[in-house]
């Protein structure tokens, strides 16, 4: 076996140094941003508190849910709404970091930030990376007050592990969203209108509110097919048969391979010049 010269070991390590020193600083940069931004956790955290707090508590006695996977026996509604309120927040962060991304774009650090010698997608997974990062803290702040609020969560236990990796999965997914989406986003001012055709859509046709089998029961054909196919119901199933140390099925490879597939085409759609992606090239001057 031929042993690598000395030099070029130094080189490569230098290099891997090099990777880890940007996604450090990168990371690190969003975390101290966030620190600053005392009414972004608020403003995170209202909408699904006010769900649990207010929606679900006045359905809690009202609307049971079955006993279907992953349960064990009847669940009062404010239990099953944990998981999708908690991928509300992972939702809701990804597109935050989209908006995040515009802006960086039109004041010119992330035109800065690309000219780095650096492989471009390494840098923007650097900013995937403190995107999910951001997400977590923020679900588990939310966790926090829901069980502050006496809902109460199988989060402990053997379970603890899966429930991380399918969160982490979710962050990062939503996240590789949040990033596709900044690619063709070219103002701040279209934010509002696109995140309106994205976030609520995924939202609600999901099961984050309601279980697929009441759905399909209710005769909401076109709605249930939907929601089967909406990335964001797999997220949340995931999370939800986790909690329980169920097995979530195919929902895991499908979270991933999302992800991958999300964060694959905003590297080669991301245009550092122009910040736009081929949909810019198509369309005329930046």
């Amino acid at each position: 076996m031929t042993k690598m010269p000395p030099t070029v070991k130094l080189q490569s390590q230098l290099r891997v140094g090099h990777l880890l020193l940007a996604l450090r600083a990168i990371v690190a940069r969003e975390l101290l941003k966030f620190s600053r931004q005392y009414g972004r956790l608020v403003s995170a955290l209202v909408r699904p508190v006010l769900w649990l707090a207010v929606f679900a508590a006045g359905f809690r006695n009202v609307f049971g849910v079955a006993i279907v996977e992953p349960y064990d026996t009847y669940v009062p509604y404010d239990v099953y709404i944990v998981p999708g309120l908690v991928g509300m927040v992972l939702l809701f962060n990804g597109m935050q970091s989209s908006l995040a991304m515009v802006y960086d774009r039109e004041m010119g650090v992330m035109r800065l930030l690309l000219t780095a010698p650096l492989p471009r997608p390494w840098l923007l997974f650097a900013k995937l990376a403190a995107t999910s990062v951001l997400s977590l803290l923020q679900a588990a702040a939310f966790v926090a007050v829901a069980l502050l609020l006496g809902t109460e969560l199988p989060w402990w236990g053997p379970q603890l592990p899966a429930v991380l990796l399918a969160a982490t999965a979710a962050a990062v997914m939503l996240g590789a969203l949040g990033l596709l989406l900044s690619v063709h986003i070219r103002q701040l001012e279209n934010f509002a209108g696109t995140m309106n055709f994205v976030i609520f859509p995924m939202y609600f046709l999901s099961t984050a509110l309601y279980p697929l089998w009441k759905l399909e029961e209710s005769g909401a054909g076109w709605v249930y097919q939907a929601a089967r196919f909406n990335p964001f119901t797999h997220a949340v199933e995931w999370l939800r048969f986790a909690m329980y140390g169920k097995d979530p099925g195919w929902a895991p490879w499908i979270v991933l391979g999302c992800a991958v597939v999300f964060f694959v085409i905003a590297c080669a759609g991301y245009d550092p010049q122009r910040g736009f992606g081929g949909l810019t090239k198509r369309g005329g001057a930046a």
